[in-house]
Order: C-alpha cells, then sequence, then structure tokens
C-alpha cells in the first residue's frame, strides 16, 4: 500500500472525517486488522481563513506547497488536499512536488459521469461556486453543465461554512435551509447535488435529499485509497 499525505486542518472537523473514511475503507478492502498507511499535516485554519477573506492566494499557495513539500520529504506518495476551496492554490502545490496531487474536483467529476449525471447544482463557499478553479475542471473534462444557488443564497452558504460549520456547529435550522436551496436547485431540474465544502455531508444527510449527493470528502479519500492500493 502506498503511503497517503493528507494536508487537514481546513477545517479539523472534516480533516477526521478523512482519516475515518481511508481508514473504514482500508479495513474493508484489506480485511483484518489493517489500516491505512498516511502522514497528516494540519494547519492552523484561523491564518487560512483570514488570508481568504484578504483575497491573498499567493500566501495561501506558499503555506500549501510548503506542507505538501513535508508530506513529500516524510514519504508520502501522494498528496491530497482536505478541502474543496483551497484547491484554488493547486497549481502552486503541484509546481513544489514530485509525487502526485490528487484533485477533488477530479474525485467529483469521475463519480458523477460514472452516475450519467449531466447536470448538476454546487454547493460550497461563494470561494468555490464563483471561482471557476473547480467548476472549469467539472464543465470542460467531465462536460457537466453546473448550477448555482442564486446570490442570497450563496451569501447564506458562505455564512453558515465561516461561521458555524467549520467550527463544528451543526444546528437543524442551517440544514432545513440548505435543504430548502437544493430544492430550490431540483426546480432547476438539476439532476444531483455537489456538497462541495467538505462540511456540508456532516450537515446534510444522503436521506434526506431527493436527488443524488455528492459527498466530496468520502469520493477524495475513495480516489486516494484507490491509487494508494492499486
Amino acid at each position: 500500500m502506498k503511503t497517503i499525505g493528507l494536508i487537514g486542518g481546513m477545517s479539523w472537523e472534516s480533516s477526521k472525517v478523512y482519516y475515518e473514511y481511508i481508514n473504514k475503507m482500508t479495513k474493508e478492502a484489506l480485511g483484518g486488522s489493517h489500516s491505512a498507511k498516511l502522514f497528516l499535516s494540519s494547519v492552523d485554519f484561523a491564518e487560512i481563513e483570514k488570508l481568504s477573506f484578504e483575497g491573498n492566494w499567493d500566501a495561501i499557495g506558499e503555506l500549501m506547497a510548503n506542507q505538501a513539500k513535508i508530506l513529500e520529504n516524510a514519504g508520502a506518495e501522494m498528496v491530497v488536499l482536505c478541502t474543496n476551496t483551497i484547491h484554488l492554490v493547486s497549481d502552486a502545490i503541484t509546481s513544489a512536488i514530485n509525487a502526485p496531487f490528487l484533485h477533488i474536483a477530479d474525485a467529483t467529476g469521475k463519480a458523477i459521469q460514472e452516475a450519467g449525471l449531466k447536470k448538476v447544482a454546487l454547493l460550497g463557499t461563494k470561494f468555490t461556486m464563483e471561482k471557476d478553479f473547480y467548476t472549469k475542471i467539472l464543465e470542460n473534462k467531465y462536460q457537466l453543465e453546473i448550477i448555482l444557488p442564486n446570490e442570497r443564497d450563496r451569501q447564506f452558504l458562505q455564512d453558515i461554512i465561516y461561521n458555524e460549520l467549520v467550527k463544528g456547529t451543526f444546528t437543524e435550522k442551517a440544514k432545513h435551509e440548505c435543504l430548502r436551496i437544493i430544492g430550490d436547485l431540483q426546480d432547476q431540474h438539476a439532476e444531483g447535488v455537489i456538497l462541495g465544502c467538505t462540511e456540508l455531508p456532516i450537515l446534510i444527510p444522503d436521506a434526506e435529499v431527493d436527488i443524488p449527493t455528492f459527498n466530496t470528502t468520502l469520493l477524495h479519500s475513495k480516489m486516494a485509497l484507490d491509487i494508494a492500493l492499486n
């Protein structure tokens, strides 16, 4: 089994889910008492959050590149960034290391393509929804049509992600409002919905959504393990 390198802490709430998913799937795949070979380098999210809102993506790119180099030097044979939004600086990571970097949009796009869907909604931070670093991969590489919530709903998602979810607060009120947003996107003929913030699958249970949901944390973890085992 190859060694997986995880850049975590954005937030630690979702990073622990990556660790859990990868180890559970390793046990399912290999049986017995097997667990995953991995390194986790975790950052202080407060620093990343501040730089994000300042629009200082170059500084974030440098921080992420340094984390990736730490993991590669420790022996990681691939690097996984445990967040959706910070993939905005993925070019800084890929240019800093020789090990493969597994992009979360590739894991997501492949799963949607395999499900045979063409038009899907994307929920996440405003950075993920409004900048093209994520959608251009889904649209250009996987030929998907991406639809977004309206401006008011995008701001709502931004607020609950940064003010609640990354701090470990998951309320019924936030869940019901997210389900309402998904319902509105269904009315626009969304065939599925990407939970494009790694905390959103913690808030929104699959069973409460009428259309297929794409848990980016799970899909990203599965991609990493498939490569590690093969």
